[in-house]
């Protein structure tokens, strides 16, 4: 299983090579180790287990089921609560505003909302670790998030990656690589995701 060492927190995908329908999970370990979505159709908590003994905590990109369905099994195994957009919705426990923090491993990540491939995403972004997570936002390839589903919305996802783009303008140099929600990293992320932009922008 693939580890990658961003400064000085861990990252290791918990569902890579999982031959089921799931969303990237990622551990994230450190002074606060974290899941980052919960992925869906797998043991998780035994992956988990390969790498800590404990959790601090998940946080959900958003709550398509891809992403949410094993949060009971990491409840039940760790006691963790959850953290998303809208702590109305099934399997989130507490809000993250837009604009808000949230702490994964040993780096304090800025949350932005980013509605459009669903009202209630969010994409998780730190300079000092040099890492995001935008989780069904932008895939590596210049590819974007589907919006034919409930709450999908082509000109939201569109604004969307505009912000997410903005941002990385703003502090490229800062945000090394970026963690999607289903396929590989983002690497050298203002390129891949201007590309995913024009994608979208088209697509409309």
């Amino acid at each position: 299983m693939a580890l990658a060492r961003r400064r000085s927190s861990m990252i290791a995908n918990l569902s890579e090579g999982v031959a089921a329908f799931t969303s990237n999970a990622y551990l994230v370990t450190g002074e606060r180790t974290v899941l980052v979505d919960a992925g869906a159709n797998y043991d998780v908590v035994s992956a988990v287990r390969e790498h800590v003994d404990d959790l601090d905590g998940v946080v959900l990109t958003h709550t398509h089921d891809d992403h949410v369905e094993n949060v009971p099994a990491l409840r039940e195994a760790f006691g963790v609560e959850t953290w998303g957009f809208d702590p109305g919705r099934e399997h989130v426990d507490h809000g993250i505003a837009d604009g808000g923090t949230v702490t994964l491993g040993e780096h304090d990540y800025e949350a932005l909302h980013t509605p459009g491939h669903k009202e209630d995403h969010l994409v998780f972004l730190s300079r000092a670790a040099g890492v995001g997570f935008v989780g069904d936002l932008v895939f590596a390839g210049g590819s974007f998030g589907r919006t034919d589903l409930e709450e999908g919305d082509s000109r939201k996802l569109v604004e969307s990656i505009e912000r997410l783009t903005a941002f990385l303008d703003d502090r490229g140099t800062a945000i090394d690589v970026c963690y999607a929600g289903h396929g590989p990293a983002i690497d050298g992320p203002i390129d891949g995701v201007e590309a995913s932009l024009r994608a979208a922008r088209f697509a409309r």
